[in-house]
């Protein structure tokens, strides 16, 4: 579960990122996360990551209270989450199954324990024939197909996926959504943060828009008449 009470952000160069958000994603849903650019999209990803610490309120995520957490803890809070980027990130001198594998292996995983769950994240995301093939073999969507099963093999409780359509064709975006719905569907908390409007009311999912730092609507459907 992720959970922001009344919490403000403003960074040191006087930039107030956030004013008062408070919202609570329950532990097994789907939301969306919109807003134009520059709205606070970000910094509530970087807050959830642990990567800052708000200027007030409070933070918890998945039974953390990142408010207080120590930074020695930070690591460990970070397994319960799997992160999707835009540009895929993946190492593009490995092969689609390392690159999956080599997210177990810096948290110190068992080969065993790798050798089934790498097979087992290939499968859900559709890529079982292409373990031995390198990234640059694969089309877009086949990428961020690899970076979800590397998001997933750690088994994380949550799933944040930040624009994870931004690089794709329309017909690939509803791929890779329909993707999430049924990771969500096997029990994983997902957030998409995103600013396509269309892809966003066709799921007819929670929406959470936020603008200028403040949550603007909260409900079910789509983007409820709030335009960038």
């Amino acid at each position: 579960m992720v959970r922001f009470l009344d919490v403000s952000k403003e960074y040191k160069s006087g930039t107030r990122a956030l004013n008062g958000v408070s919202f609570t994603i329950s532990d097994g849903e789907m939301a969306f996360l919109v807003g134009p650019s520059g709205s606070g999209k970000s910094t509530i990803i970087r807050l959830i990551n642990g990567e800052t610490k708000p200027t007030s309120g409070k933070i918890m995520v998945n039974g953390y209270n990142l408010t207080s957490l120590r930074r020695s803890d930070i690591p460990y809070m970070r397994r319960t989450l799997g992160v999707i980027f835009q540009d895929f990130r993946l190492l593009e001198k490995k092969t689609v199954y390392d690159n999956v594998a080599f997210a177990m292996r810096v948290i110190g995983a068992p080969r065993r324990h790798i050798a089934e769950r790498v097979p087992y994240a290939l499968e859900l995301v559709g890529l079982t024939d292409c373990a031995s093939r390198m990234p640059d073999e694969l089309s877009g969507g086949e990428q961020q197909r690899v970076a979800i099963a590397r998001a997933l093999v750690n088994s994380p409780r949550m799933i944040i996926a930040d624009e994870p359509t931004g690089n794709l064709d329309p017909a690939r975006s509803v791929d890779i959504m329909r993707l999430l719905e049924k990771i969500n569907s096997l029990g994983t908390t997902v957030m998409v943060v995103t600013h396509e409007k269309a892809l966003v009311d066709s799921m007819s999912k929670r929406v959470i828009a936020i603008d200028s730092g403040c949550i603007v609507s909260d409900g079910t459907g789509g983007y409820f008449g709030y335009e960038e």
